[in-house]
C-alpha cells in the first residue's frame, strides 16, 4: 500500500489529469469509430456512387443524341448521293463504250475447272484466258481489271489500250477473244472455254 502511494506521489500533480484526459480521448475515439464511423463512410461512399451514376447517365444521353444526329445526316447523305448517281447515269452520254461490271452470280467451282483443264485453276486468274500471261495480267491489274467478270465487261478497244500502256512488246498481242473467254470463265462454262481455246492461236 505504501509502495503504491509512493509511485503516485512521485508523479507530478499536473500530469495525472493529462494522462486521464488522453486515455478518455482514446477511448472516445475508439468508441466513436466502433459505433458511428461506419455509417459516415457508407454515406460518403453512397454519395460518390450516386455522383458517378449521374455522370454516366449524362454521358449516355449525350451519346444517344450524337448517334441520332449522325444517323439523320447519313440518311440525308445517302439520299443525295443516290439522286446524284441517278442524274449522272440518266444524263451522261458518251460516244465511247464505258466499262460495265458484270455480276454473273455463279459460284466458282475449282474442282470442275480442274476436271476440264487438268490443273488447278485459281478464281479470277486472268491467265486462264488464252493469250494472257503473267505480265499482261499485271497490266490489266494496274488498270483495275482484276476479275474474269471485269475483263468480260471490257471492249476489245479497252483491252488494246491496256496492252499499249505496256509498250511495243505488248502491242503485238491480239485481244479480240479475251472478253468472250473471260465471260465463259466467269460463268463457269469450262468445257466450252476449253473447246474454244483448242481452236484458237494464242488467243486470236
Amino acid at each position: 500500500m505504501n509502495l503504491s502511494l509512493n509511485i503516485f506521489s512521485s508523479i507530478p500533480c499536473w500530469l495525472i489529469p493529462l494522462l486521464v484526459g488522453v486515455i478518455c480521448a482514446i477511448l472516445g475515439y475508439l468508441l466513436g469509430r466502433l459505433f458511428g464511423g461506419g455509417n459516415s463512410n457508407e454515406d460518403v461512399d453512397l454519395n460518390v456512387y450516386k455522383n458517378r451514376i449521374s455522370k454516366l447517365e449524362t454521358d449516355l444521353a449525350a451519346c444517344k443524341a450524337s448517334k441520332d444526329k449522325v444517323s439523320r445526316s447519313s440518311g440525308a447523305g445517302n439520299t443525295v448521293s443516290s439522286f446524284a448517281a441517278g442524274a449522272i447515269v440518266a444524263g451522261a452520254v458518251s460516244p465511247q463504250k464505258e466499262e460495265v461490271k458484270i455480276e454473273t452470280g455463279v459460284v466458282f467451282d475449282a474442282a470442275a475447272a480442274k476436271a476440264v483443264f487438268g490443273k488447278t485453276i485459281k478464281q479470277d486468274d486472268l491467265t486462264v484466258v488464252e493469250g494472257i500471261g503473267p505480265k499482261i495480267k499485271e497490266l490489266f491489274h494496274n488498270h483495275d481489271v482484276k476479275t474474269w467478270a471485269a475483263l468480260a465487261a471490257c471492249s476489245v478497244e479497252k483491252c488494246q489500250e491496256v496492252l499499249n500502256s505496256g509498250g511495243k512488246r505488248f502491242e503485238i498481242h491480239k485481244p479480240g477473244t479475251w472478253p468472250r473467254q473471260a465471260d465463259l470463265a466467269a460463268k463457269g462454262l469450262w468445257k466450252e472455254l476449253n473447246d474454244w481455246q483448242d481452236q484458237l492461236d494464242g488467243g486470236k
